[in-house]
């Protein structure tokens, strides 16, 4: 799989294990032993982005709990704040993936929170795994997109109140189209 392959779910020497209950307590406020959030059950030390995720900013609820469904739905209340992320589609898998990336590269993992997607050994569980191949059906989706985009290149087209609309397409897009007043209509 494209993300194991990456490294993300492989042990590292030091990686502490979370319990949910003890991760609550690095929210970053008076007297908390620090600032961590989970992504996928990757516990980050998120301190050097304070600002971003303390007491009172924007994403605060974050911080001291795995909330992965929220990086995608944007649904920060309680209700939003949670892991689940089983009913995702592989396009909203590839967001988690891309906040994935953006937190390897500018925060250090700490450890693995306990729960839906580590068990208490700190292995993966069978929910990581169906992410894990979510995620690699949506690249190969991507990928699929980009040669057919390529393959096809789309029409462009412009407006201005000067020269009204253009429409124009490169020769190599092969597909015979016509424009219509409702839009576009495709001859296969």
């Amino acid at each position: 799989m494209a993300a194991r392959l990456m490294g993300w779910w492989g042990p590292r020497a030091g990686f502490r294990l979370f319990i949910p209950e003890e991760l609550s307590r690095y929210r970053g406020g008076p007297g908390d032993p620090g600032l961590y959030l989970a992504l996928l059950g990757r516990v980050y030390d998120v301190s050097s982005g304070r600002r971003h995720y303390e007491p009172g900013s924007h994403y605060s609820g974050f911080a001291g709990r795995d909330a992965s469904r929220a990086f995608v739905t944007g649904d920060c209340s309680e209700a939003g704040l949670v892991d689940d992320v089983s009913d995702l589609s592989a396009a909203e898998m590839l967001t988690l993936h891309n906040w994935l990336s953006f937190y390897e590269k500018n925060y250090v993992c700490v450890g693995r929170v306990t729960g839906r997607f580590y068990g208490e050994d700190g292995l993966p569980t069978p929910a990581l795994t169906q992410v894990e191949a979510a995620i690699t059906r949506g690249l190969e989706a991507n990928k699929l997109q980009l040669q057919e985009k390529q393959t096809f290149p789309p029409c462009n087209a412009e407006w201005s109140s000067a020269r009204g609309s253009r429409l124009w397409c490169s020769q190599k897009s092969y597909i015979n189209r016509r424009m219509t007043e409702l839009g576009f209509v495709m001859r296969v």
